[in-house]
């Protein structure tokens, strides 16, 4: 089994990365679980699954209301686990999801994530691979919500708030002993050598492994401007290319994994 976080800076193209690692590794094997662990949940559209989301953690609040009769003789954990294994997760052709959501009202955010952190130890033996589109920002770090995972990807534009995020991740997972396996960094959307090098050399201040650069792909903004998925992207797209290159050394880490 391998967790994969991918997380950064809000508007920096996370999403987008972890849909094209869900597609590539869950064309290679169906034991993928895709999480959209961000409340703004937009990982179901740039799979293209959205219609087949019916209901998401964040919508299940009989939690509160539940009583013992309606229990019988489980105990709250079991009864709140068949909900969510028979109406949170969804069943996709070639992988399955599961989508936190934004929970209403007052107080929510606080128990949606311990329900996140709580479900995914139960589900992650029946998965080989767990891809998590992480919520923007920091906050996900000190509340251990993806203390699970085995790798963390960092992605980060150009922009200085890109890299200040990506420099906090790494300090606080450092602060907080995550033990994470990895921490790697990705940048997006970057245009030529020269940003490049500028982060090549951030990487090497702060101690972080850079595993690639993506480019700028204005097929990516036309597809989101139809409404069509990212993972329509062609293959002979560098960016399509690239983000392939990502998954394969996803794969390969989970390989050596299973024979040590």
């Amino acid at each position: 089994m391998t967790v994969v976080a991918v997380t950064g800076k809000g508007g920096t193209g996370k999403t987008i990365l972890s849909a094209l690692l869900i597609h590539f590794i869950s064309q290679r094997t169906t034991s993928v679980l895709a999480v959209d662990a961000d409340p703004d949940s937009n990982l179901p559209d740039a799979l293209g699954v959205a219609e087949l989301v019916e209901k998401t953690l964040g919508d299940i609040r009989e939690v509160f209301q539940v009583s013992r009769d309606e229990m019988g003789s489980t105990n709250k954990e079991q009864w709140l686990e068949g909900k969510i294994y028979g109406e949170a997760i969804c069943e996709c052709e070639t992988f399955d999801l599961i989508v936190m959501g934004r929970p209403e009202g007052e107080g929510c955010y606080c128990y949606a994530n311990n329900l996140l952190r709580g479900v995914l130890r139960r589900l992650m033996r029946h998965y080989d691979y767990i891809i998590i589109d992480s919520e923007a920002g920091l906050e996900h770090f000190s509340r251990k919500t993806i203390d699970s995972a085995d790798y963390i990807i960092v992605v980060t534009d150009m922009s200085k708030k890109g890299l200040a995020t990506a420099k906090r991740i790494k300090e606080l997972s450092e602060e907080l002993d995550l033990g994470f396996k990895d921490i790697f960094l990705v940048g997006n959307r970057i245009a030529n050598k020269e940003a490049e090098d500028v982060i090549r050399r951030f990487a090497d201040e702060i101690g972080m492994k850079v595993l690639d650069f993506l480019p700028y792909d204005e097929t990516i903004a036309e597809l989101d401007l139809r409404g069509e998925p990212v993972i329509n992207l062609p293959e002979t797209s560098e960016y399509y290319q690239k983000a392939k290159k990502i998954a394969d050394m996803i794969v390969e880490l989970h390989a050596e994994s299973v024979t040590k």
